[in-house]
């Protein structure tokens, strides 16, 4: 008989368990069910009974269940509430209804071989069945309704009814009376079932019971009565339309439902996923130039953030994570939002830029590969970035949330990873990447697809993360775009080379540095030059036209503080900022001519006045440490500064006519009399000047965190083979049929047990085998105590060692005698 794969099945026996059905299957069909579920992989079945044993697991199959699409799920949910078995007819009659819906008849072979593929249905066409824990998950239970909103079967809701009651029902439903129970419950199923006599009953209800039936045919099916209902639920009672789930529950039975619903198991069978609708279109080259741009803008937020964690950043909690306080600072400093400062935290700790230091007083810091990353061409930069987002299953946008114990979840803390997080990205992308070139999703249909694809129905199966899914596709759209991974909503050609086909980036190998590489060449054009000059303003300010080259940026950094940013950085030179380039050891000339070679327009004449006059001033006084000391050689100066009722809280005091005394420690005084319009200078022991430079801070070499895998890995081609010819060699051991001998004659082993000979018969089987060449079957145990069934032909026997060609393993192994726990003959074929 033709089966819905489009195989035939001529001539094979129809299997019996899940057991035999897999065992009939080929080594490749083996090998997909082995990658669509790689959890059966751990460890490797010993044979294919463990492997179906494995596969009917809960969680297993909870698992796989929640990696079906709509209507995958559909069929096994109408699976779930057919008869068992069922037939491939009745199974498209639950998904259609009484009319045909060719969709669906064109769309169910493929969700049943899936199905298959997936060892949740097993079977021939004419006799499909779902295995036991699908069944229990998604068939109705008394405390949890079935997806497809239907209820018990007449037999199950009438168990425990009295026989006396039972024969009321079917004396009201016009039936004859019957003799037994069992003959009462076929009777009505018949009656429910039968189409025409269905109808006949029900133009003969009142109105109002019509009405009771609408409310309760696609569910939930259970309706509260009272102790003395009214005449349409009473009359709908007694002919069997409402049966009594509790004293005062009713529910509506499955067959009566079916008939009501047109045959359907669903409302709405949907065997075609959602097309993903086109919000906008745009030139391509727009796109790409707004994605460019937003690439260009996360990298300079990345800098800025570590520049200003370079000497130290923020204490980490005792819980792990960022501090409210000090999250709201770095918005502050990054002039954004807190969620948005949260996602830049993430995505530097994610790349590896950033981590703990380790120390007591913990703190965090920027790691030393951030100074490798930061000698990066501006494209691979991008590359590092948006390679370790895609990856990471880090989710910024939990931060400020809260976990199940009601604690707040902060940024960097230990609680925000998710397992979903890379699935979603790389669905969402890849769906983009579907659409054409400068095409942006409409969100709603983008939502709409991934529902279908992946339904997870917390509902049914105690997930709960369908809320979840649906969040991680809104914050993939909007992080996309802030790394430039898409440009006014549509995938840029570099993100769209990264993720290659199907969104599948973040793989290891040559495949994904050749991505890599294109998605570099085709950023790094788009990205500006970087510029080796600034144009000075006649009101002390400096504008960079665009980014400056890392050197330049980092010394102007120093001379002047940065006013504004956008398509141009504007920076502004104060006594303060010129007093610290001083302070860095540069003098007075050396500013001239940095700012003479770097600038395209005159150095204007305030600026110089400027700086000559911080520069006179700067080490006019110097502070040491006695605790701590002021000198100058100008007495009038220092008596200016006792006089001074801001100097009050330094505690100074005149030594010598040039030498003042302080209780303040050396730091908290140069700040103070810097506060008070001076420029001194910090000088050593031997009185020379301490030039001050900004000290980096670096944790010691840290690793990327690794991202929480959702579920085991997925197996490679090599794995696969390897696990199938494993299988395949124990279930052979398993399966081989052998005479039994000694103690076996009277109790042979069941499926699956070894083999029990004494010590004395073990010896005398093994040595007779090595001698005529024949085959063993026996059962090991090795130093760990894993146990299995092998068969093996003895070729020596010495030593209390066994050697012999192992034909599970296809190679020659040596086994020490008190390991195995008893042998069997083969039988001769």
């Amino acid at each position: 008989m033709p089966d819905s794969r489009g195989g035939s099945h001529a001539g094979r026996t129809a299997p019996r368990t899940l057991a035999e059905a897999l065992r009939a299957r080929a080594d490749d069909e083996l090998a997909a069910l082995l990658r669509a579920r790689p959890d059966l992989l751990s460890p490797v079945p010993n044979d294919v009974t463990q492997l179906a044993t494995r596969a009917g697991t809960r969680a297993s199959v909870v698992r796989a269940l929640e990696r079906l699409d709509r209507f995958a799920l559909q069929t096994a949910e109408a699976l779930a509430v057919a008869a068992d078995p069922a037939s491939y007819e009745e199974l498209l009659g639950l998904l259609t209804g009484d009319e045909p819906v060719p969709e669906v008849a064109a769309a169910l072979p493929g969700a049943l071989g899936e199905l298959r593929r997936q060892a949740l249905v097993w079977g021939e066409d004419d006799r499909l069945r779902l295995v036991r824990t699908a069944r229990e998950l998604l068939a109705p239970q008394p405390t949890r309704p079935s997806p497809t909103g239907l209820g018990p079967t007449v037999a199950e809701a009438t168990a425990g009814m009295s026989p006396g009651r039972l024969q009321e029902i079917v004396a009201e439903a016009g039936l004859p009376a019957t003799h037994d129970p069992v003959s009462a419950v076929a009777a009505l199923t018949s009656l429910f079932t039968d189409r025409e006599r269905m109808a006949r009953l029900l133009d003969t209800a009142p109105s109002e019971a019509l009405a009771v039936l609408d409310r309760l045919v696609w569910g939930p099916p259970y309706g509260e009565v009272t102790a003395s209902p009214a005449p349409p639920v009473r009359w709908l009672r007694d002919r069997g339309l409402l049966l009594p789930a509790s004293p005062r529950t009713v529910v509506l039975p499955r067959e009566a439902a079916l008939h009501l619903r047109a045959g359907r198991a669903h409302r709405t069978p949907e065997p075609v996923p959602p097309v993903v609708a086109v919000a906008a279109e745009r030139r391509p080259q727009v796109v790409d130039s707004a994605a460019a741009g937003q690439a260009y803008t996360a990298l300079s937020t990345v800098e800025d953030l570590l520049k200003d964690w370079h000497e130290g950043g923020p204490a980490v909690l005792r819980a792990g994570g960022l501090s409210v306080r000090d999250l709201k600072r770095t918005a502050a400093a990054l002039d954004t939002t807190e969620q948005l400062a949260a996602f830049w935290l993430e995505l530097a700790y994610a790349a590896g830029l950033l981590a703990t230091d380790g120390e007591a007083d913990e703190r965090y810091a920027p790691t030393p590969a951030y100074d490798e990353w930061l000698e990066l061409p501006a494209a691979e930069r991008w590359a590092v970035l948006a390679t370790a987002w895609l990856a990471a299953t880090r989710t910024p946008g939990l931060v400020g949330g809260q976990d199940s114990k009601g604690r707040t979840l902060s940024a960097l803390g230990p609680e925000l990873d998710r397992s979903a997080a890379p699935e979603v990205r790389h669905r969402v992308l890849g769906l983009l990447g579907a659409l054409p070139d400068g095409a942006a999703p409409d969100p709603r249909s983008l939502q709409d697809r991934l529902r279908w694809e992946r339904p997870l129905r917390g509902d049914a199966l105690g997930t709960g993360a369908r809320d979840l899914r649906a969040r991680l596709t809104e914050w993939t759209l909007a992080e996309a775009e802030l790394l430039g991974i898409t440009g006014r909503g549509a995938l840029a050609a570099p993100a769209r080379a990264l993720i290659g086909d199907g969104g599948a980036a973040g793989a290891t190998g040559a495949g994904d540095d050749a991505r890599r590489a294109h998605a570099v060449a085709l950023l790094a054009p788009l990205l500006p030059e970087p510029l080796d000059h600034v144009l000075l303003q006649a009101d002390l300010t400096a504008v960079a036209p665009g980014p400056l080259e890392r050197p330049l940026a980092e010394a102007l950094s120093v001379l002047a503080d940065v006013e504004s940013k956008g398509g141009a950085t504007v920076y502004r030179f104060t006594p303060g900022s010129v007093r610290r380039a001083l302070d860095a050891g540069r003098s007075a000339s050396d500013l001239h001519a940095f700012l003479a070679a770097h600038s395209r327009t005159p150095v204007p004449q305030p600026l110089s006045y400027l700086i000559d006059d911080v520069a006179r001033r700067h080490g006019h006084l110097r502070v040491g440490a006695a605790s701590a000391y002021v000198r100058c050689d100008d007495e009038t100066v220092l008596g200016e500064i006792l006089a001074d009722r801001r100097s009050q809280g330094l505690g100074l005091r005149r030594l010598a006519p040039t030498v003042l005394a302080a209780q303040a420690d050396p730091a908290a005084l140069l700040e103070g009399l810097r506060s008070l319009g001076y420029a001194p200078a910090a000088e050593s022991a031997e009185g020379d000047v301490l030039i001050t430079r900004a000290h980096a801070r670096r944790t010691p070499p840290r690793t990327a965190p690794v991202p929480v895998p959702d579920g085991p890995p997925l197996p490679d081609g090599t794995l696969l083979g390897a696990a199938v010819k494993a299988i395949r060699a124990g279930d052979l051991a398993a399966t081989v049929e052998r005479k039994p001998s000694g103690t076996q004659a009277a109790t042979p082993p069941a499926d699956g047990e070894l083999p029990r000979t004494t010590a004395a018969e073990t010896l005398a089987t093994v040595q007779a085998a090595a001698l005529t060449g024949s085959a063993l079957w026996i059962g090991y145990v090795n130093a760990d105590g894993a146990a299995s069934q092998r068969v093996i032909a003895p070729v020596r026997v010495e030593g209390g060692f066994v050697t012999g060609y192992d034909h599970t393993a296809d190679e020659v192994r040596t086994y020490p005698l008190h390991r195995i726990t008893g042998v069997a003959e083969l039988v001769e074929d």
